[in-house]
């Protein structure tokens, strides 16, 4: 069987043990998940409203334009319908971009560690991947701006960046934008964007309007909470969004995910609760880093990335004996970091004492 040959040299992705694996598996009644930054607080009480009063017939196809979903992102954002693309998850979205702009006479310019789905896919569409080593976490945006030639079809701008959770300024973002040519897109990938707090952040929407060539990607597995209907959405000007739409399956995103992502979007004091209590939980992190001399990056995401100055496969585990699943730094490219998700209060605490017990060994 013919297999290309950029896909025999790509690892599929490793899902991390179920919770219900490491219970059974360490002998412990209780485990907090902090490995793939879900919402700990779950979602809307709307949304389970919302389903619940809507009788679903499941042997019907879903809407393929996804009506009801872009109707509450046009009262939401108060822009035309023709500016969303709706994606499973905004993992497709990405998808959809490289099998639409990419192929092997074409290359793609991204941050190296960032999120490894541009990269896997670009591969995956045999295109050459030029990739930016981050400077202290952060995006070096005049080297990715060097680094774009006439074969330049896309760029990746993740931000807050994950796994560092470092966002961009207005001013660095719109100084790199003017340098990108208009036949280059831009992705900029805000999948944490609800939980920005940063007072210098850009606002999205504004510069779409003022670049053709900028497609925005948000989801609602992250601050909505809906990982496990798998929805997310692409923002951009209609001309681009029609280029693309041929490559998306008619039916994308199931009828459930869009019901329920429409009902959520209603409940912004829901997402605002989330937000405050995000910002809580990182300050907690930060002080407690900063007494015990641990270096961190400061985030603007639901996660923080702690380095340890020890192998993080070794502190994973130390923390999963302890019943807290967090994410190794071993596959962000930051081995001696942990990328932990910002959970509960009691959560945060729990993790907090943990780690000190650890460390203090």
């Amino acid at each position: 069987m013919y297999i290309k040959d950029q896909v025999k040299k790509l690892t599929p992705y490793k899902p991390g043990k179920t919770v219900d694996e490491v219970k059974k598996e360490l002998g412990l009644n209780e485990i907090i998940k902090l490995a793939s930054n879900e919402n700990p607080f779950g979602c809307s009480a709307k949304v389970g409203e919302e389903l619940t009063a809507h009788a679903m017939n499941y042997a019907i196809y879903p809407d393929g334009g996804g009506s009801i979903l872009r109707q509450a992102l046009t009262e939401f954002y108060q822009l035309p319908g023709d500016h969303f693309m709706l994606g499973n998850g905004s993992d497709e979205i990405i998808q959809i971009i490289s099998r639409a702009m990419l192929d092997a006479s074409k290359n793609t310019v991204m941050a190296v560690p960032t999120f490894p789905q541009y990269r896997h896919n670009a591969v995956i569409e045999g295109a050459e991947v030029t990739e930016v080593p981050l400077v202290d976490g952060i995006h070096d945006l005049e080297k990715m701006a060097q680094a774009v030639n006439s074969d330049t079809a896309v760029i990746w701008v993740c931000s807050p960046n994950n796994p560092t959770g470092i966002s961009i300024s207005d001013q660095k973002l719109r100084g790199f934008l003017d340098r990108i040519p208009a036949d280059v897109v831009i992705v900029l990938d805000e999948a944490y964007f609800e939980y920005v707090t940063a007072a210098d952040y850009y606002d999205a929407l504004e510069l779409i309007k003022q670049y053709p060539n900028l497609i925005v990607t948000r989801t609602f597995s992250k601050a909505y909470g809906l990982a496990g209907l798998r929805v997310g959405y692409g923002i951009a000007q209609p001309e681009l969004i029609q280029a693309l739409e041929p490559v998306r399956e008619p039916f994308n995103t199931n009828s459930l995910a869009q019901l329920a992502a429409a009902a959520a979007m209603k409940d912004q004091e829901f997402i605002q609760y989330c937000k405050e209590q995000n910002r809580i939980g990182i300050e907690k992190f930060e002080r407690f880093c900063s007494e015990h001399k641990l270096n961190y990056f400061p985030t603007q995401g639901n996660f923080i990335l702690v380095h340890f100055n020890k192998d993080a496969n070794e502190m994973f585990e130390a923390l999963m004996n302890k019943g807290i699943i967090a994410r190794s730094g071993h596959a962000l490219g930051y081995p001696q970091s942990l990328r932990i998700t910002i959970g509960t209060e009691e959560q945060v605490d729990k993790t907090l004492k943990a780690i000190e017990e650890i460390i203090s060994q």
